[in-house]
């Protein structure tokens, strides 16, 4: 695939790839220079950022993974859909960074401090270091915008990190010929799957694009059962090693209700018609700056007119492809999913910006010419970038927090949850209704009930009433000390399956007044949709002593 030598060059067959002097040791050195002021730029950021409040997600990753670090498996006392790879994450955050809302976004600017690193290395292997720089610098702002929700962990974050080593690891591997770096880099892409079950749309794509590279080669045959066999086999060992150790912890059963059987039930709810509505709302704010975008598409078009781009554009294409293509599944697009065609995105950035100087260098307008589209890049990255100041340095956290979510009630999380662990020993329970995990995270007590959202229990799918039911009854044997109830129409479902529900939020209501009393009530800003009384708020009651 690659030659050796200046690292600039892609095939001496085809010809020298090097946009003006990006061959030279100063300019690489300036590219290197350009890329880390950008990693310290962004991280900064996050780290200005990082006492946001909990949105849902995290607060159900950094819940779990609290309960990890206390001994308790996954799917025992708290169970959703996701597979355990990203609440195993948390816990590893959490373990070094403290069990707090700054310690998970310390872990994780580290994570996308490796993911931009990955970016650029990927570059600078397919088409050299203006490329690779160019990506990187790309993928460190994009993946740090509010309109993909880029400054909360979400589990595309790491299911991106696990993603870009397998497909590097695959470079080297199918340039080597060395069957352990095949197994390595399935290795990665069976710990994309674990972070989130699209990530194995990556493990398909490697898969494709490794049997193609192979398929080029004389008597490919033996190669391709050895070399292909370790790829599989490395992608399947994180997840036999997971249900192995599920199994063990007594959890297999419930691992697999959530993780299959209802996830099968949800990927089919939302209907093509119903899906169009989602897809619109987000992606104008996915694909903006819209400037940057269009760089986008010039890369990913570049093998069509420039000739030392084509070499690896199948790989581009594809690679951009399969990052599309794990955005669909269940055909929600909610705006985080959409970081997993980020870098994908990048790459094609650091293509578009290092062919476009490439062909004015063919042409003869002159080295300097060949600088311009470098040039363009950092005027408009700069634009760009500066249309986010007032969200980077001017909003704090909080109110950050509040323009990305509207109503939602994180901020109000946060007081419920440090009421209830002031006025309660480490022994008591609390019972949830509403979908905000992330309430048992900030009072570290454990759910009563197993179940972290009411979404499930409200959706149009066969669990539904049996979901209902065993919440209830899970609550009622544990009599926990307090109960909180969200009165937040979000925090239930949309409006259609409330009102298809009725019987089950009164049920509900009924039950947080029988035998508790309300001690505390936290008004969510902005007063949104709600259930019961005048305005919205975060119930607190505290279960009457007998």
């Amino acid at each position: 695939m690659r030659t050796s030598g200046n690292e600039d060059t892609v095939d001496r067959t085809v010809g020298p790839l090097r946009p003006a002097s990006s061959g030279s040791g100063w300019a690489r050195y300036g590219y290197l220079g350009a890329l880390l002021v950008a990693i310290v730029f962004f991280a900064f950021v996050r780290l200005r950022l990082r006492n946001m409040p909990l949105e849902r997600d995290e607060g159900e990753f950094a819940y779990v993974g609290q309960l990890m670090l206390q001994g308790i498996p996954p799917y025992k006392i708290a169970a959703n859909m996701k597979l355990p790879g990203t609440y195993a994450a948390y816990a590893a955050m959490m373990a070094v960074f403290g069990e707090t809302a700054s310690g998970i976004r310390i872990g994780l600017v580290l994570v996308n401090v490796a993911a931009t690193v990955l970016v650029f290395l990927l570059g600078k292997y397919l088409y050299g270091s203006l490329a690779g720089a160019v990506a990187g610098i790309t993928y460190s702002f994009l993946s740090c915008r509010p309109g993909v929700l880029g400054v909360y962990a979400h589990a595309t974050h790491f299911v991106v990190l696990a993603a870009l080593a397998g497909i590097l690891l695959l470079l080297y591997a199918i340039d080597a010929g060395r069957t352990g770096l095949f197994f390595g880099s399935g290795l990665c892409f069976g710990l994309a799957f674990l972070m989130k079950q699209p990530g194995i749309l990556f493990a398909v794509f490697a898969g494709l694009y490794g049997l193609w590279e192979e398929w080029k080669r004389p008597f490919p045959w033996r190669n391709v059962a050895i070399r292909g066999g370790a790829l599989l086999a490395g992608v399947a060992l994180p997840f036999g090693l997971m249900c192995l150790l599920l199994l063990r912890a007594g959890v297999f059963r419930s691992f697999w209700f959530w993780t299959w059987s209802y996830a099968r039930e949800y990927g089919s709810i939302t209907s093509l018609p119903e899906a169009w509505p989602m897809l619109r709302a987000s992606l104008p704010w996915a694909v903006r700056p819209f400037v940057i975008w269009e760089i986008v598409v010039l890369g990913l078009t570049a093998p069509l007119w420039n000739r030392c781009a084509r070499i690896h554009g199948g790989l581009v294409a594809s690679f951009f492809l399969f990052s599309l293509l794990a955005v669909c599944p269940g055909l929600y697009f909610r705006p985080h999913y959409f970081i997993l065609v980020l870098p994908a995105a990048a790459l094609c950035t650091g293509i578009g910006v290092w062919a476009v100087g490439q062909t004015v260098l063919e042409r003869r307008f002159g080295r300097l010419a060949g600088w311009l589209p470098v040039l363009y890049f950092a005027v408009v990255f700069g634009i760009s970038v500066r249309g986010q100041y007032k969200t980077y340095f001017h909003l704090d956290p909080a109110a950050l927090n509040r323009k990305i979510f509207g109503h939602d009630p994180f901020s109000e999380a946060v007081a419920a949850g440090s009421y209830i662990k002031t006025h309660s020993s480490e022994q008591d329970t609390i019972g949830l209704f509403g979908s905000e995990p992330e309430i048992c995270f900030y009072s570290a007590r454990h759910c009563a009930s197993s179940y972290l959202y009411t979404y499930p229990l409200m959706e149009k799918q066969k669990f539904a009433r049996q979901m209902q039911a065993e919440m209830i009854e899970q609550v009622q044997d544990a009599r926990p000390r307090f109960l909180i109830y969200a009165d937040v129409a979000r925090s239930w479902g949309t409006k259609a399956t409330l009102e298809e529900n009725r019987g089950f939020l009164e049920m509900a209501w009924a039950f947080s007044h029988r035998n508790y009393e309300l001690v505390d009530q936290v008004a969510v800003a902005g007063d949104p949709e709600h259930l019961w009384g005048y305005r919205a708020y975060l119930y607190v009651f505290r279960r009457q002593e007998e």
